[in-house]
């Protein structure tokens, strides 16, 4: 996959946010708010989850597409496009992952 193909699926998102949610399913999330979304997000995380632990690979890029599409739908709703992410991915790019996690803020 490439940025490209996430790109459209978010345009392709956005320009349904407003869209009659008995035509859409995109629309019909964002009629149900954030919790539904972010719900749905976890949903589709688990399955994947579930598909990797079970070794079976053509469920885990099934689900992986089900969980990126409504992780794009997430970003929609809280106003974050693919560009924030993969900017913060270029800056977190050639860090180890201790160094990262060491580096944020302690709550």
């Amino acid at each position: 996959m490439t940025a490209e193909v996430l790109q459209r699926l978010f345009m392709t998102i956005q320009s349904r946010r407003n869209a009659d949610p008995q035509a859409s399913y995109t629309a019909k999330l964002f009629s149900r708010g954030t919790q539904r979304i972010a719900q749905k997000v976890g949903e589709e995380a688990v399955e994947t989850v579930i598909a990797a632990v079970s070794k079976d690979r053509e469920h885990v890029i099934s689900e992986s597409a089900d969980l990126l599409y409504h992780l794009c739908v997430l970003w929609a709703d809280a106003g974050v496009c693919p560009d924030d992410v993969f900017h913060t991915l270029e800056q977190r790019e050639g860090v180890s992952g201790i160094a990262e996690k060491q580096a944020r803020p302690k709550e």
